[in-house]
């Protein structure tokens, strides 16, 4: 191997801000990681987590190969072996006691790996069980369905144009943390410094003083869970004011009048009580949104993670409609993304809209909603016996037992199975659980395009990793590894040849969709080896950029975007509306039933007091996900699994700074050391998400020196946004006393 220094670059798979990464090797070894200023998308921008990918790829306990357990143990296995367990076990079960009773329980870090993303679908399509539970339900199902309700699609989400905007209104969320949320927003820092120097303004509401909102101008806490309440009441200001202006969205607007006659008794004077801000800051916060040239409301996990998840998702995008500002330059806008889209495909402006409740959980009767049950719902499926009783679980790169709320009922749960699999890197809290481990690889051996997050970006733009590092000849991808799963789930047995189901699937989906130029677009393919690069070569080309297979020769296609080892800027966003709906009615939907009918929670909720104390999640720049805390460069540092509380709520209590606190919600109770800080509003205390790695069984050295301990055992599983099945992970009742 070579001893030079070489130069690669790679889109960052470590949070949704997908920043462009310039990396050095020397040896196959990687010596450097600094941002890529090069690139048209993130402009150099990098935090902690980009240069530790380098710490994640050499991370001893990351596995390498399968791990079978034995008689209780775990044991290295060779991929044959591992795969002939699962055809030995998993059959069987299937067709003993039907479909339904396998489960899959899909984590976030599949979007973030491209070849994964592609291929479990066609796992879910094998096994076929209504049992498909995921992440989704634990943090942005609202806004998913909120979006499909008005706009067509669960990717039809509406970003703010940040680049162009005056007046940036957040809630809920602390981009300066998460370099946005469904929201895919690089450097957002210096986006808003670039905000307040044009003299535009950034307003948060958030229960504590978040980094977003110490560089904000002005700082509103909210009480958790108050969210409905203001956002109704900025609703009801702008039509009871006068102040609605749809200009050129009137047209394509249905539900109005409904609209307005379903938030008449929802006065700011009404809702100040139980979001803790005084009506006149309402009505004065509704005036400069309604006469802000261009201004955006964006909201993320705060407005989700909460009983009223879908209403405050529906209300966020309600007022950028009123205000005029919803496709428009400055405004929020619709990404229109190179590949992957929904809606850049088939006939523009109207389309079929999305269903929910096509079928539901067996035990709580929870409506599916995107083809998920709430994670919530996986203990009671996996404990209840009877007719469908869960019996086996598939889990791809999710941990749920510690980010699911009352893991400890999970992972209880997990031992009851007859058969578990985890297609994951860690040996995990989750996957300890499992009888068959099967790793994917480094993030660095692998290809890489953004399906999701280029439907979510500021603005748009195409770019496409290769493996930084030679991929190992004796390890599947993990495209493959779906692939076989599928295979042995489908009755085609662990040998079957993946290489010839990919081509077969390919075949079928250019058939359908080429017609009489099936056979030269198969052609042109046909170049590219099996797998991913095949089906994002076809997207590129099909999508709105493409080349049309040579009849747009100017046009996108893999190997263009392969030239372009920075990315390519494919420009500010540009407004859509019609054209990217797909509602059966080809208009916004602004009153959709489901949602007007679920106002009467919010007018129940208004005759019962607040709690006195709650306790809400926070996100840290350097553990935005549980694995992160078993890496020594994001770990390093002081010691973040605190409880912070404002200091007149500690002196209540008898809180010490250091200290430690006994914080329970009924029988479920947790210990954290507590930290003050006037950033806190009082009645509100925080602990971080992600922690808890004192669990037996868990191979994660590094994260089980400080452990911290895990909010989500607090949480109740079964109290959940009832549109959505989103898990109500904030605004949770808790009493708090000293530990002596």
């Amino acid at each position: 191997m070579s001893n030079d220094v070489i130069t690669a670059h790679r889109i960052c798979p470590l949070c949704e801000a997908c920043c462009g990464l310039e990396l050095k090797l020397q040896g196959g070894k990687v010596i450097a990681v600094r941002g890529d200023e090069a690139d048209p998308f993130s402009r150099g921008y990098l935090c902690p987590k980009g240069v530790a990918l380098k710490d994640l790829h050499e991370d001893p306990d990351r596995l390498r190969m399968p791990l079978v357990k034995r008689d209780g143990q775990f044991v290295p296995a060779s991929w044959e072996e591992a795969f002939a367990e699962i055809e030995r076990r998993l059959p069987p079960l299937q067709a003993g006691l039907g479909r339904d009773a396998v489960a899959v329980s899909l984590g976030n870090p599949i979007v973030h790996k491209f070849g994964l993303g592609l291929a479990v679908p066609r796992l879910l399509k094998a096994l076929g069980t209504h049992n498909v539970f995921s992440a989704s339900t634990l943090d942005q199902m609202p806004k998913q369905l909120s979006s499909g309700l008005m706009f067509g699609h669960w990717l039809t989400v509406a970003v703010p144009d940040i680049e162009r905007t005056q007046y940036l209104l957040v809630l809920g969320a602390n981009p300066l943390a998460s370099n946005g949320s469904m929201w895919t927003v690089p450097d957002f820092r210096g986006q808003a410094k670039a905000l307040q120097a044009r003299g535009g303004k950034l307003v948060v509401v958030d229960p504590r003083r978040t980094e977003t909102a110490a560089v904000a101008d002005q700082h509103l806490p909210i009480r958790p869970g108050g969210d409905v309440f203001l956002l109704l009441g900025l609703v009801h200001t702008l039509f009871d004011e006068g102040l609605v202006r749809t200009g050129q969205l009137a047209e394509h607007l249905n539900g109005l009048g409904e609209l307005q006659s379903a938030v008449a008794g929802f006065a700011p004077e009404a809702m100040a009580d139980r979001c803790a801000i005084p009506a006149a800051a309402i009505r004065t916060l509704a005036r400069e949104l309604a006469a802000a040239p261009q201004a955006a409301v964006y909201g993320r996990i705060g407005t989700c993670t909460q009983p009223y998840g879908t209403l405050c998702s529906w209300l966020i995008d309600v007022l950028n409609v009123l205000t005029g500002q919803l496709d428009a330059p400055g405004g929020v806008m619709f990404p229109k993304a190179p590949a992957f889209a929904h809606n850049t495909a088939g006939a523009p402006g109207r389309g079929r809209g999305i269903v929910t409740g096509r079928h539901r959980s067996r035990v709580s009767g929870a409506p599916e909603v995107f083809g998920e049950i709430p994670m919530g719902c996986l203990a009671e499926e996996i404990e209840t016996r009877g007719a469908g009783q869960v019996k086996a679980l598939i889990t791809v790169a999710s941990n749920p037992a510690l980010s699911a709320p009352n893991g400890p009922r999970l992972a209880a749960a997990l031992e009851q199975l007859d058969f578990m699999v985890s297609v994951d890197i860690y040996l995990n809290e989750t996957t300890r659980h499992a009888d068959v481990i099967l790793p994917g690889l480094s993030a660095l051996e692998d290809m890489h395009y953004d399906i999701a997050f280029a439907q979510l970006s500021y603005r748009n733009q195409a770019r496409y990793s290769a493996p930084v590092l030679p991929t190992p000849q004796d390890r599947p991808t993990e495209w493959q590894i779906m692939l076989r799963l599928a295979a042995i789930a489908a009755g085609r047995g662990a040998d079957a040849d993946v290489d010839a189901i990919d081509q077969a699937a390919l075949e079928q989906d250019v058939r359908r969709a080429a017609g009489d130029q099936a056979d030269a677009v198969l052609h042109a393919l046909a170049a590219l080896p099996a797998g991913p690069e095949r089906w994002l070569d076809l997207a590129l080309r099909s999508g709105p950029y493409g080349d049309r297979f040579g009849a747009a020769p100017t046009g996108l296609n893999l190997q263009r975007l392969k030239e372009a080892s920075h990315g390519i800027d494919l420009g500010p966003l540009q407004p859509r509306i019609p054209e990217v709906l797909r509602t059966p009615s080809g208009r916004i939907e602004l009153a959709p039933p489901m949602l007007l009918d679920d106002l009467q929670r919010v007018r129940d909720d208004l005759r019962t007091p607040a709690p006195a104390l709650v306790v809400i999640g926070r996100r840290q720049v350097r553990s935005n996900n549980s694995w992160m805390h078993n890496l020594p460069l994001l770990a390093k540092g002081p010691y973040r699994c605190t409880a912070l509380v404002h200091p007149q709520d500690a002196q209540r209590l008898g809180l010490v700074d250091g200290g430690r606190a006994s914080i329970a919600n009924g029988e479920r109770r947790i210990e954290a050391q507590v930290e003050l800080s006037d950033e806190m509003m009082p009645g509100v205390l925080s602990l971080p998400h992600g922690w808890g790695h004192d669990l037996p069984g868990a191979r994660l050295s590094l994260a089980a020196e400080r452990p911290g301990v895990n909010l989500n055992a607090l949480l109740d599983e079964t109290l959940r946004d009832p549109l959505s099945g989103n898990a109500v992970l904030a605004g949770v009742a808790v009493e708090v006393s000293p530990v002596v």
